[in-house]
């Protein structure tokens, strides 16, 4: 085919690279699409041109965003005064066939199958960059949600146990102190009185005791040396029933050993967090816990018969959605991989549902292979 002498508009280099090569493209469908997202960012190539026919081809836009010139004609592309390589990725035979006749020094013609080669493989290319940024994205989601729940997780702990401190072990101490200056003051006057007071004076540190038993129990639940999940839970919803007057139940199924222990500690504060909340909001006088563990799921399930909410109202308002301890038991799930569902009615008391995957998430996330 003989070569005309009219020039297109040349594209400006991109700074730094005189010597880069200069790419034509044919085609802006899927193979145009691929060719233009890979070369746009390869300091070494420079896209002089594009060629389509059709106007709504998904390329299009892609080169004018670029600044990539555009033609109708691929002819034109032939005529450029600086281009290296032609890459035909149009499907059009007739185009493949008057392009093979093309001849000039310097400038080399791909199509064909080889194009569609090289623009799957750049595909297929982009596609598993996409997919590795897909899941490093996740995994930097967990981690910034990790950093955000421990230290949101050590405040409130530290409030709780403040709190617990404060309203439960250091009253029945004071309360000592009182009784046992009371004894001292009626020991010579009232010597009975005295030993009644030294008697109640017993039993409040005895119960004193206990409650720093519950304090030092919740900072560390689980004995580390074994990390043995069932008696932890078994002695907390014992001693929450004692404290509280809320009937327990405990149901289990499968075999603990087969999780991991970061995955224990966060299942029992999900417990914890949610008959926390039960003692605080729900008014029950029951509370079931059924954890059901098979080697590909975990499952836990917690439900009371207090007066429940309207989940609407409450998941359209933030603070309530904190309120009710709610974001902490769904983002803790998260952590280990899992989903969280909370379904409660007014009057008709509230169920918590932690489904965790076992066998790939729960591996990834321990950072084992």
């Amino acid at each position: 085919m003989p070569a005309t002498k009219a020039k297109s508009p040349k594209r400006p280099r991109k700074p730094g690279t005189p010597s880069g090569t200069h790419v034509a493209i044919i085609g802006a469908g899927r193979g145009g699409t691929a060719l233009m997202e890979i070369f746009a960012t390869d300091p070494l190539v420079q896209i002089v041109g594009v060629a389509e026919v059709q106007k709504n081809a998904p390329g299009i836009a892609l080169a004018k965003r670029l600044g990539i010139p555009v033609t109708r004609d691929y002819r034109k592309l032939l005529d450029l005064e600086r281009v290296d390589l032609i890459i035909d990725v149009s499907g059009n035979a007739k185009v493949w066939q008057l392009l093979q006749d093309f001849h000039r020094m310097g400038v080399t013609i791909i199509g064909g199958a080889s194009a569609k080669f090289m623009w799957e493989l750049i595909g297929a290319r982009i596609r598993a960059t996409a997919e590795i940024e897909k899941t490093l994205n996740k995994y930097q989601s967990l981690y910034r949600l990790y950093v955000k729940e421990t230290g949101v997780a050590v405040t409130e702990e530290r409030t709780r146990i403040a709190c617990e401190m404060h309203d439960g072990l250091v009253q029945s101490l004071a309360g000592v102190n009182f009784k046992l200056d009371l004894s001292q003051q009626l020991i010579r006057k009232d010597p009975k009185a005295s030993l009644a007071t030294l008697r109640e004076s017993k039993a409040q540190l005895k119960l004193a005791i206990q409650e720093a038993r519950q304090v030092i129990f919740n900072l560390r639940p689980l004995h580390y040396d074994k990390m043995e999940l069932l008696p932890a839970l078994t002695n907390y919803l014992t001693s929450y029933e004692t404290q509280y007057h809320i009937k327990t139940q405990f149901r289990v199924s499968g075999d603990e050993q087969i999780l991991f222990p970061r995955t224990k500690i966060f299942l029992f504060r999900i417990v914890q967090e949610a008959l926390s909340n039960v003692e605080r909001h729900a008014k029950a006088t029951r509370v079931t816990v059924g954890l059901d563990i098979d080697p590909e799921r975990l499952r836990v399930t917690i439900g009371d018969n207090g007066v429940g909410f309207d989940m609407d109202t409450v998941l359209r308002d933030p603070d309530k959605w904190d309120h009710f301890g709610i974001r902490g038991i769904l983002e803790r799930a998260k952590l280990v991989g899992g989903e969280g569902k909370i379904e409660s009615k007014k009057g008709r008391g509230t169920t918590i549902v932690v489904d965790v995957p076992l066998v790939k998430k729960e591996t990834i996330l321990d950072g084992k292979d």
